[in-house]
C-alpha cells in the first residue's frame, strides 16, 4: 500500500535570508545577518510521506516551490536551531540533482518556531516507534509457532464446580428431578392431635357420586372433629341433681 503524503504544519509566513558561512563551531548567529531586509517571503509547509519528512517553502499566491529541505532526523544537520535566538533556524535545502545549500529562516511570532519544534518531535518519535514494532513483529515471525491442535484421538479432561444456582437437569443430570427431603423419623405425634380422615377414593366417579363422596367425607370429618366434645355434654342418662329437703330449712 503506497503511503499518503501527510501536512504535519503550515505557516503562512516565514522569511528567508542569505547567510555567510559559518566562522566557528559555535554555531550559526542570526544577529549576523540582515534581520531588517529579509531575501524572501513566502509560506512554509512540512509534510511527510511514510518516513519521509519535507520542509517546503512555497509562493504564498500561486504555491509555486521556491525551496525543499529533506529532513532525515531532527534534531540534525537538515535543520538547525541558531545559538542567539529561537525563531529562527538554518535549512540545508536541496535540489533534484542532490545540490544543497544553506539558508536562514525566521519567524515574526515565537509561537511559529514552536509549533515547528514540535510537529518535528512528534514525526520523528512516530518514525521511532513505528521502526520498534516492526522489529518486534518481525523476531516474533521468526520463532517457531506451538502447535496446540488436537491429534487424532486426543480428548481433554474438564472438572467442572457445578453451583447451587444453576438447573436441575445441570445439577442433576437431563431427566432427573432434585432429590426429595428426608421425612423426620423416631418423632411422635404431638399429644391430643386430632386426626383428620380424608375422602374415600375410588379409582372411577361419576360427577354426581364425587359430590356425594365429598360431602360424606367432609360430614364424617366434621363428626370425628366434634366427637370429643360431644362427651363433656350432659346426656339422656345422667342423674338430675338431688333436690335440696325441706328439712334443712329454718323456721322462725
Amino acid at each position: 500500500m503506497e503511503d499518503y503524503e501527510a501536512v504535519l504544519l503550515v505557516k503562512h509566513e516565514v522569511f528567508v535570508f542569505k547567510i555567510p558561512p559559518r566562522s566557528s563551531n559555535r554555531g550559526f548567529r542570526a544577529a549576523d545577518w540582515n534581520l531588517a531586509s529579509p531575501d524572501w517571503t513566502g509560506r512554509m509547509r512540512l509534510v511527510a510521506k511514510g518516513a519521509e519528512c519535507v520542509l517546503k517553502l512555497e509562493d504564498k499566491s500561486s504555491g509555486e516551490l521556491f525551496a525543499k529541505c529533506p529532513v532525515d532526523q531532527y534534531p540534525g544537520i537538515a535543520i538547525e536551531a541558531v545559538s542567539d535566538s529561537s525563531r529562527y533556524f538554518v535549512l540545508r535545502i536541496q535540489d533534484d540533482s542532490g545540490r544543497a545549500a544553506f539558508i536562514g529562516i525566521g519567524f515574526s511570532d515565537r509561537s511559529d518556531s514552536f509549533d515547528l519544534n514540535v510537529a518535528l518531535q512528534d514525526h520523528f518519535k512516530w518514525v521511532k516507534q513505528s521502526k520498534e514494532m516492526e522489529k518486534e513483529r518481525t523476531t516474533e515471525e521468526a520463532k517457531p509457532r506451538l502447535d496446540l491442535s488436537f491429534k487424532d484421538g486426543e480428548t481433554i479432561k474438564i472438572n467442572m464446580k457445578i453451583g447451587v444456582n444453576l438447573p436441575c437437569f445441570l445439577r442433576y443430570g437431563e431427566g432427573s428431578s432434585k432429590p426429595k427431603p428426608k421425612a423426620m423419623g423416631g418423632l411422635p405425634p404431638p399429644p391430643g392431635g386430632v386426626r383428620l380422615q380424608g375422602p374415600p377414593t375410588t379409582s372411577r366417579l361419576t360427577h354426581e357420586g364425587a359430590e356425594e363422596v365429598t360431602k360424606s367425607g367432609s360430614e364424617s370429618q366434621q363428626q370425628d372433629i366434634w366427637g370429643d366434645f360431644a362427651s363433656a355434654g350432659p346426656t339422656a342418662t345422667s342423674s338430675a341433681p338431688p333436690k335440696p329437703s325441706a328439712n334443712n330449712w329454718v323456721q322462725f
